[in-house]
């Protein structure tokens, strides 16, 4: 079997083209298996955290926003970039979280760390279910121009499934946080296992007669 490492491309140099606030791109000359040289594009980014706040009635709270990139008007769950790299990524959910909805939770599960454009950007977020929520007030950055909706966490499933929710991260993470939330509600035994997965450790009894 032929490994990862026939597929590899090795980084050899690069040079910045632009360098902001948010993002910087470089373009960078790698060597590709078969020993040819290529060029590469590559954005870089500190990453960010996201996160789906569930309240203790199943509704999950969206943001609504201008997107001019794209010039469309977006349903997101609350998100916000990394202050810094390296920056915690659940310290930075936290405190978007508040800022954009005024929502503080008790309970945090990580869902995933999920890479969002490999092809080119070295973009990260981690993903987050906020459950136990308490409202404060929101303060969003002077920037950022919100409005907010709360909706059954199954109907934004739906919305998902249906195409009307088209923003990557939001749709991972509400599907991710329904199957944990799912997860959570089956009963336990003294393994801690669900029944689904202490029936998968069962061995199968032969057939006879």
């Amino acid at each position: 079997m032929i490994g990862d490492d026939s597929l590899r491309e090795v980084y050899l140099d690069g040079q910045t083209i632009y360098d902001g606030a948010i993002i910087r791109v470089e373009k960078w000359r790698v060597a590709v298996p078969g020993g040819r040289e290529a060029a590469r594009e590559i954005v870089i980014h500190k990453g960010a955290a996201a996160v789906v706040p569930v309240d203790a009635q199943g509704m999950v709270t969206l943001v609504r926003q201008h997107r001019v990139a794209l010039d469309q008007f977006t349903w997101e769950i609350p998100a916000g970039k990394l202050d810094y790299e390296g920056e915690d990524p659940l310290g930075c959910a936290k405190r978007e979280l508040e800022e954009e909805t005024g929502l503080r939770a008790r309970r945090w599960q990580k869902l995933n760390h999920v890479i969002t454009t490999p092809g080119f950007c070295t973009e990260q977020i981690s993903l987050y279910l906020a459950t136990d929520l308490t409202q404060h007030e929101a303060h969003a950055d002077e920037d950022e121009f919100l409005r907010l909706m709360k909706i059954p966490l199954t109907e934004a499933v739906s919305m998902v499934m249906a195409g009307e929710l088209r923003d990557a991260k939001t749709c991972l993470g509400l599907l991710m946080a329904q199957q944990a939330l799912a997860q959570r509600m089956q009963p336990r035994y003294g393994d801690g296992l669900p029944p689904t997965r202490r029936m998968a450790r069962q061995p199968i009894a032969d057939a006879k007669g």
